[in-house]
């Protein structure tokens, strides 16, 4: 299930603009994931700039606002030049209404996988794309299922460290794919950018993804 998250007040929303071959690509993401998932349909951005913002939610914000707030907020943050277009997501685990972002420590990485053992929850990643003041904003939920966890299990997991930095400290994309008998959606949007998405909004900011020089 996608959506076209409205714009902020002073940014424009456009349903296209015309192509240019000349745009350089600016990905305001340092994650490495996001990056191996443009390379798998050919695209290497010409600049990697992370944006630092604050991504606490708010008093009770949905988990689904809550990651178009964030993408967005990123694509505004960048200093973007002249004849550059951002590419930011924002990506987040949710329990009902409950966000379950990046665990801070050990501990809070145990309770989120306790509290998804052998349940359904989903897996939201928003995408924003910016193009001088004309913002694209979308995003894609994935309804995951995660198996009955031993304790050995998330022992064994925890000890990998792998859990750092990932929205709800699972990443299905490692040791962990093995917890998850079940999706349902975007698996390269639980990973951390839904590209049927990205590629939507970059081609709607004018970026040529197909045939692009980088």
């Amino acid at each position: 299930m996608t959506n076209v998250a409205a714009p902020p007040p002073g940014a424009k929303h456009e349903a296209t603009l015309q192509a240019d071959t000349s745009l350089q690509l600016v990905l305001g993401s340092a994650s490495p994931r996001r990056l191996e998932l443009l390379a798998q349909i050919g695209i290497t951005p010409d600049a990697i700039r992370p944006p630092d913002i604050d991504e606490s939610p708010l008093k009770a914000e949905k988990p689904r606002d809550y990651v178009n707030r964030i993408a967005r907020s990123k694509a505004l943050a960048l200093d973007l030049g002249e004849g550059e277009v951002a590419l930011c997501a924002d990506t987040t685990v949710a329990l009902g209404r409950r966000i379950l972002g990046k665990p801070e420590d050990e501990a809070e990485a145990r309770r989120f996988l306790d509290l998804l053992s052998g349940r359904r929850h989903q897996v939201i990643t928003s995408v924003a794309v910016r193009r001088g003041d004309h913002v694209w904003v979308k995003d894609q939920m994935t309804r995951v299922e995660m198996k009955v966890l031993s304790a050995r299990e998330v022992d064994s997991y925890i000890a990998t460290g792998d859990w750092q930095g990932k929205a709800g400290g699972y990443a299905i994309q490692g040791s962990a794919g093995a917890f998850i008998p079940w999706i349902n959606g975007s698996f390269t949007g639980v990973v951390g950018l839904p590209l049927t998405v990205a590629v939507g909004l970059l081609t709607a900011a004018g970026f040529p993804v197909y045939g692009a020089s980088s």
